[in-house]
């Protein structure tokens, strides 16, 4: 039987998308210069899911960002590792205990910078800030970052004030648990590491790079059950091709995002009204 080729380290410790932390190993080893996300979860198996996949599965093959799951019920409580209890003043539901979660905290922040700026602590929570491409360009020039994946009704909010966690949401709406937003607040921030993206001029056009939402894309055939593409991007005039572009991503965020279309206007010393040809 043939044997897999091995990857190469490049003088650094190999890293595979089934990254687990080992009892027998102790800490994960620290791959030099790439940037590392450590997860706090009940449910490590979770990860890392997509993220093994396409680009952000070879980075993570590569060594360009590490992960690192750390299960929450071994900080459980007493014979049965209970992590979560009543909610104090009663209602539904259980809350995850602060000092559960905190024991799993101090683990995550071992050898890890304090300044927040350099690695932040999020919490995945239904009200938490909006995830924004801006937020993950701020999390991508960090060093790392830990998340805490909630479940229940959330966690002791003596955890999120005694660690300065930040709390971030994947939208208005609510889900059984933070791993699959986790997993794409991940995914939106791995991207944007330098190595990455073959080509990471790419994310400079994409959507809310510039305010904007990314303008219509088109490729072969030329046309499509009657669909042209615009001859627009057929002239070769690049100059008249940018324009163009700038004119669809105007358009398609003043009619679909509203709000973002206000925002874009006031940070360039524009009417939202004008135009209303767009």
């Amino acid at each position: 039987m043939t044997k897999p080729p091995l990857t190469k380290s490049h003088g650094r410790k190999s890293i595979s998308a089934s990254v687990q932390p080992s009892d027998l190993m102790g800490e994960t080893p620290r791959l030099k210069h790439a940037w590392q996300v450590k997860i706090i979860t009940l449910f490590p198996g979770a990860f890392p899911g997509v993220l093994a996949e396409s680009l952000t599965g070879r980075a993570l093959q590569e060594g360009l960002w590490q992960l690192e799951t750390i299960d929450l019920r071994p900080f459980g409580d007493g014979k049965h590792k209970n992590v979560d209890d009543t909610p104090s003043g009663g209602g539904a539901g259980m809350v995850l205990r602060a000092d559960v979660v905190g024991k799993a905290l101090e683990k995550a922040q071992q050898a890890t910078p304090i300044d927040r700026e350099k690695w932040p602590v999020i919490y995945l929570s239904p009200r938490g800030k909006p995830m924004t491409q801006a937020m993950m360009q701020r999390f991508a020039q960090a060093e790392g970052m830990t998340l805490l994946c909630g479940r229940f009704e959330g966690v002791d909010e003596r955890v999120i004030e005694e660690f300065a966690i930040e709390e971030v949401s994947l939208g208005d709406f609510v889900m059984t648990g933070g791993e699959i937003a986790a997993q794409a607040l991940i995914d939106a921030t791995v991207r944007l590491i330098p190595r990455v993206l073959g080509n990471q001029a790419s994310t400079e056009d994409e959507s809310f790079s510039d305010g904007l939402l990314e303008h219509p894309q088109y490729t072969r055939p030329a046309v499509w059950k009657g669909r042209a593409i615009p001859e627009m991007l057929l002239s070769g005039h690049h100059a008249n091709i940018s324009d163009w572009r700038q004119v669809m991503a105007e358009r398609l965020t003043k009619k679909r995002r509203p709000d973002l279309w206000r925002a874009y206007c006031e940070d360039h010393d524009r009417d939202p009204d004008e135009d209303q040809e767009l």
